[in-house]
């Protein structure tokens, strides 16, 4: 089954296999991670309302996508995810939320796409996976590497008070939030 993403081309939706089942009202556990700002976050030790949206990878135009990339349910759309929380973080921050973007990515990836997007909110480092191996996160394996499924949690006081699993499309995902964030104040 698939949906149009653009008017180029159709992406295979991810299907939900329950492998997020298990987070909603869990707590966060304390792992630090590095963040293109140069700080390291806690998530777990963060105030007020989250929004913390793991996602594969965000691409480079200037390197070509991998062959099979496009075939892998919930893979692409990283950039347009991205730049959708970016056009709606004021919103966002109107409605209370903070917005962190995690990945498996290294922190020069990330800096690169952050400058590149103009993205204004942090982005983490989870290249060892310890947050998702700690909250036993869905994964994936693409061309030797392990790689976190595209996921959205909303945690608010530690504790995770929504879960968005399977994101799809990923442009209309942040847009999705704010509307979950709006209806639930």
């Amino acid at each position: 089954m698939s949906t149009k993403d653009n008017a180029e081309e159709t992406l295979p939706v991810p299907q939900d296999d329950g492998a997020c089942d298990h987070l909603r009202g869990g707590a966060l556990p304390s792992v630090a991670l590095p963040g293109v700002s140069g700080t390291t976050v806690d998530l777990s030790a963060q105030t007020g309302t989250i929004v913390a949206y793991f996602y594969p990878r965000i691409g480079n135009p200037t390197q070509p996508a991998a062959p099979g990339w496009a075939d892998i349910p919930g893979a692409k759309g990283c950039t347009p995810e991205a730049c959708g929380f970016r056009d709606h973080l004021t919103e966002m921050h109107a409605l209370g939320a903070r917005v962190f973007g995690i990945s498996a990515q290294s922190l020069e990836e990330q800096k690169e796409a952050t400058d590149r997007l103009g993205l204004g909110f942090e982005l983490l480092s989870d290249s060892d996976l310890q947050l998702a191996q700690a909250l036993r996160l869905p994964t994936f394996e693409f061309q030797g590497r392990t790689l976190i499924k595209r996921l959205t949690l909303v945690v608010e006081k530690g504790r995770i008070t929504k879960v968005f699993y399977p994101v799809f499309p990923p442009a209309d995902h942040a847009a999705e939030v704010c509307a979950w964030l709006e209806g639930n104040r």
